[in-house]
């Protein structure tokens, strides 16, 4: 049986990231060079991928540049996927303590992801989202406090991507002044809100991050009513567990990651 022709095009594509990620940044010609193809036919290939948003032309120099969309292409095969494993059993704690849902998202792409929650164990979730849902970085509290703990590196080059965004829940982007105040309150409070307006009443989130190192590894946040729970009685009661929470968390995973679990090895529990 004859094999499936390989589309040359897609190689290209990947023989070019493949050069920007062994480099801090390259020309047209650079990359021409190294996957020996015409200039022109590089330089389509690279606007190609930057209008993907997997790369970007830095002004200052010609040279293009990978961005944070390609860590996504690796997502479940780096170190977040340990970090449900670890989590699930502080967070199913923290919500048989505060009643209300919990959960922990780390960045995919453009937009932070639920990695692991406890709507189905909380009689207060009002919506039920499970693992794999997606909240936007600007509108949500989980990406507003990765945003406001990345790297400078990380956080513009993000911001640069959801400001040529064309969907809605990204058009904050473009208003650099307003996101620069609401991570900056983020990063000065330590934690992050967003209110998500209801029929009934206001649902909020609060959020916080788990840093290792200089990254933010993921976001811990929690669910509740405007109207049960005022914010002054929310950061007096939740606050403090969030953040004991996403030191367990942080502390175990490094725990793990000196000595990774085995097939049979059961994950740490909360004391």
């Amino acid at each position: 049986m004859e094999s499936t022709r390989p589309i040359r095009a897609l190689i290209r594509g990947l023989d070019a990231l493949t050069v920007l990620n062994l480099r801090n940044g390259a020309t047209v010609s650079e990359v021409a060079q190294e996957i020996r193809l015409p200039r022109t036919t590089t330089y389509r290939i690279l606007e190609t991928l930057s209008h993907a948003g997997y790369v970007y032309r830095d002004p200052v120099d010609d040279r293009y540049r990978l961005t944070i969309m390609v860590r996504g292409l690796s997502d479940g095969f780096d170190d977040e996927a340990w970090v449900t494993q670890v989590a699930r059993p502080y967070l199913n704690e923290l919500t048989k303590d505060i009643v209300w849902p919990v959960a922990i998202a780390s960045l995919s792409g453009t937009s932070m992801m639920v990695r692991e929650s406890t709507d189905h164990r909380s009689p207060l979730a009002v919506e039920r989202f499970s693992a794999g849902f997606r909240v936007p970085l600007l509108t949500s509290a989980s990406g507003r406090i990765f945003l406001a703990f990345s790297s400078a590196a990380q956080r513009d080059s993000l911001l640069e991507i959801l400001s040529r965004s064309s969907r809605e829940v990204d058009k904050l982007a473009s208003n650099r002044t307003e996101v620069q105040k609401i991570l900056a309150e983020a990063r000065s409070q330590g934690y992050a809100t967003a209110v998500r307006p209801r029929r009934v009443t206001d649902e909020i989130t609060m959020a916080v991050p788990i840093q290792l190192d200089d990254r933010v590894l993921a976001a811990v946040s929690v669910r509740f009513s405007g109207t049960a729970v005022p914010m002054k009685l929310a950061i007096e009661r939740f606050l403090p567990k969030l953040r004991e929470t996403a030191g367990h968390i942080r502390a175990s995973f490094i725990e793990q990651q000196r000595d990774p679990p085995h097939q049979h090895h059961r994950p740490a529990q909360p004391s």
